[in-house]
Order: structure tokens, then sequence, then C-alpha cells
């Protein structure tokens, strides 16, 4: 498959539950045909096998990885997804785009800032979402200002490598796009940014956020509170505790 073909491939959107909706796939202007069944569910068997495997062992994980959690061939999974780069890029911009709908969610419905900001962290963290989190929203400057270059670095998706000893991603930068592939797509980095902000300012001003946290900190918190365990409840239980400690290092001192 060459890249052309792969733009126009059916766009797969995972739901907190985990389900994978696809669409149709564009072979040319104007025509669109539908994938074939067992084509169609090996996409989504690759996209829910990628997520588990990059969760689990970070954006470094190898292709065959992924293919085996799948189970399908390598060349399958390189089929649909004609470089490594291609589907970190894939899962990334999900994962960005669920966490900006639970911030929005968080924003609309709670009226006290820092509940707004809280349930939106719980949420974040309760569905595993820091785990696949471009790893360039994760970068932490001395300065607010940074974040506006951070959100515009953050259309490019490099690998992650395996946290030695922790089963998580490193938040280390270690790589960056093959030459050969295409410039990547606006992740909506920016968007998840900018929501999140909002969330921020407003438990700043609320005087019940710590004047130096900044919207990097708070994607930090998701990205920690979230651990990868082998038991489902454990790791429930742990993501809940680390969080209770995270929210209450957030909170100014006179809230």
């Amino acid at each position: 498959m060459n890249m052309s073909d792969f733009h126009g491939s059916a766009t797969a959107l995972s739901t907190d539950s985990g389900r994978v909706m696809t669409g149709a796939t564009t072979h040319g202007v104007g025509r669109s045909t539908p994938l074939r069944v067992d084509a169609q569910r090996n996409l989504e068997h690759v996209l829910r096998a990628a997520r588990e495997v990059f969760g689990e062992l970070g954006y470094g994980a190898p292709m065959e990885d992924v293919a085996r959690r799948a189970r399908v061939g390598v060349g399958t999974v390189y089929r649909r997804f004609p470089s490594k780069d291609v589907l970190v890029r894939r899962i990334a911009e999900e994962e960005t785009a669920r966490l900006t709908d639970q911030a929005k969610a968080a924003l609309g419905q709670e009226e006290e800032p820092w509940q707004a900001l809280s349930r939106f962290l719980r949420t974040s963290v309760a569905s595993g979402a820091g785990r696949l989190l471009p790893p360039q929203v994760l970068r932490v400057g001395p300065a607010e200002e940074d974040e506006a270059e951070e959100a515009e670095a953050a259309v490019r998706v490099p690998h992650q490598r395996q946290a030695v000893g922790t089963g998580g991603p490193d938040l280390r930068v270690v790589g960056s796009r093959a030459a050969h592939d295409e410039p990547s797509e606006d992740s909506g980095a920016g968007a998840l940014l900018e929501v999140v902000g909002q969330l921020v300012d407003r438990a700043r001003e609320a005087g019940e956020l710590r004047t130096d946290v900044t919207v990097a900190d708070v994607l930090l918190v998701i990205a920690t509170a979230a651990p990868a365990l082998p038991d489902p409840a454990h790791q429930a239980a742990a993501s809940s505790r680390l969080l209770d400690i995270l929210l209450e290092g957030l909170r100014s001192r006179t809230a």
C-alpha cells in the first residue's frame, strides 16, 4: 500500500469503552467503497492491539508485537499502515481527540472550577488515556509561554522508548519521524491544550490551583497516574490512590 492509499483508508475512532468505529475506504475522488468484511475486521483488531501494546510498552514497541496481539501477520499490519510512524500518529491522534472531548465535557458540566479540573483528571486517568498521549504534550517548560510552542510541536509524534522497569512509556522524546514518511497531519494537540488551558485558568483564577501549575503539568499528572498493571482491579485502585495524591499537590495551599 502506498501513502495515497493509506490516507484514503477508513478512519477509526476509539471510544471510552474500547470499541472501534470504522468508516468507508475512498479509492478515488468522488468514489467511496466499504472495506471488505475481513479487511475491516483486521483493521479493528490492529487498532485495538496497537492501543493495548503501546499503552503497556510505550510507542517504542515493535510492530511485530502489535501483529501478535492482533493475531494477524505483520504484513497485514503494514498493508494497513505503511510505516510504524503512521500507526503511532493514528493512535496518538485518536487519544488526543478523546482527551479533548473529556476536557470539554468537564468544562461544560461542572460550574465549580476545581471540580471541573478534578473531573477531567479522574475521567482521563480512569480511561487509561495518559499512556497514549503524544510525548510532546508532556514536555514540561518553565513558563506558560512554552505551551504555545508545545501545541505547535505536538503535531509530530516521534517514537517513545519504554521506561525501564515500569511497563509504561518514558516521557523522553528519543526519535523523530523517518525521512520518507509524509508530514504528520494536525494531531489535535492544539485543541487539547486550549481546552485544558481553560480548565487550568478557571481553577487558578478561583484561587484553588497553585499559580505555578501549567497545562503541561496537568497532562503529566494524567500520564503519571495511569499505571499499566496486569490486574485491572489493582490498576484502578493504584490509579485512584496516586491521583488523589497528585491532586492534593496541585491545589493551592489557601484553597
